[in-house]
C-alpha cells in the first residue's frame, strides 16, 4: 500500500459518484404541480436549465419544489443566491404551507413513483464522466471503497449494478442506517481490519465535511470537497481557504491518488 494512499475510501453518492439532477427536477416539478396546480402543467422550457444552476442553495427535499415556485414567481436567480433561506420561508407562508406539508407531499410522490415504475425512476439518474472507471479500479485495489449517503442503499445498489458495479451491502451505508456520516466515518475507524486505518471521505456538501472536522477524534480524516457537485463557488472558496478541506476536481478524482494533493 503506498503511502500516499489511503486504506478505507469513503464517498458520497449524489453530487460525487451519481448526477441525480434530471430526478430531482422531474419529482419537483410533479410535487409543484400537485400543491400549485399550475396550468398547462408541463414546464417552461428554460425552468430546468434555471434549476440545475440553482440546485447548491438546496439543503432539504422540501425546498425543491418550493425553487420551482420562486423561478416562476419572478425571483431573479441573483436574490435566491443570496437570500435563498429566507425567500423560501416566504413563499411558504405566502401560501399557508409548512416545509414539513412540502416534504410529505414530495416523499409521498415519490415513493408512488418508485413503487410503480422504478426503472424509470431510475433512469432519471447518471453518473459523472469517468467515476464508475475509478469504481472498478478500485474495487480491484487494496483501498476499500465505502459510500455513505443519504440516498436508500437499496437504490444505490441497484444503480451500480446497472453499471456492472457490485459492492457489498456492508460497503453502502444509506438513508436507512439514520446515523451522521461522521459516526458512520467513526463506526468504520473502529472496525478496520487493516491498520494503520488511514481515511479519506470525498464529498459535495460543505456543511458535512465541516462537522467531520468538529470531531476531536477524527482529525487524521482526510476531506475532499468534490467541486463538480452540489456547491457553490463561495463554499468551494471556504474549502480552499481551510486547510484541513482540500478542493478536489473530477479529473483529480479519476486519476492516482498521488494526483489528489
Amino acid at each position: 500500500m503506498s503511502a500516499n494512499a489511503p486504506t478505507i475510501l469513503a464517498l458520497d453518492f449524489d453530487g460525487v459518484i451519481c448526477d441525480g439532477l434530471p430526478e430531482y427536477f422531474a419529482t419537483a416539478w410533479q410535487t409543484y404541480c400537485k400543491i400549485w396546480l399550475p396550468s398547462p402543467q408541463s414546464p417552461p422550457e428554460n425552468l430546468t436549465p434555471q434549476f440545475d444552476r440553482l440546485r447548491p442553495v438546496i439543503e432539504t427535499g422540501w425546498e425543491m419544489p418550493v425553487l420551482i415556485r420562486a423561478l416562476l414567481t419572478g425571483v431573479i436567480e441573483a436574490e435566491i443566491w443570496q437570500n435563498w433561506g429566507a425567500i423560501a420561508q416566504k413563499l411558504l407562508q405566502q401560501d399557508n404551507l409548512t416545509a414539513a406539508e412540502v416534504g410529505k407531499q414530495l416523499d409521498t410522490l415519490r415513493d408512488e413513483w418508485i413503487s410503480t415504475d422504478l426503472d424509470s425512476w431510475l433512469d432519471l439518474h447518471r453518473f459523472y464522466p469517468g467515476v464508475l472507471e475509478r469504481l472498478h479500479s478500485l474495487i480491484e485495489s487494496p483501498v476499500k471503497p465505502i459510500i455513505i449517503t443519504t440516498k436508500e442503499g437499496r437504490f444505490v445498489s441497484q444503480l451500480l449494478q446497472r453499471q456492472n458495479i457490485q459492492l457489498p451491502s456492508q460497503s453502502i451505508f444509506g438513508k436507512e442506517i439514520k446515523r451522521p456520516k461522521y459516526q458512520i466515518i467513526r463506526e468504520l475507524i473502529a472496525i478496520a481490519t487493516q491498520t494503520p486505518v488511514s481515511l479519506w471521505f470525498v464529498e459535495d456538501r460543505l456543511k458535512t465535511l465541516q462537522l467531520v472536522q468538529q470531531q476531536a477524534d477524527l482529525e487524521d480524516v482526510k476531506l475532499f470537497l468534490a467541486d463538480w457537485g452540489y456547491n457553490t463557488a463561495a463554499e468551494r472558496e471556504l474549502a480552499q481557504q481551510n486547510p484541513h478541506i482540500q478542493l478536489l476536481s473530477l479529473t483529480q478524482f479519476t486519476e492516482d491518488f498521488s494526483a489528489w494533493s
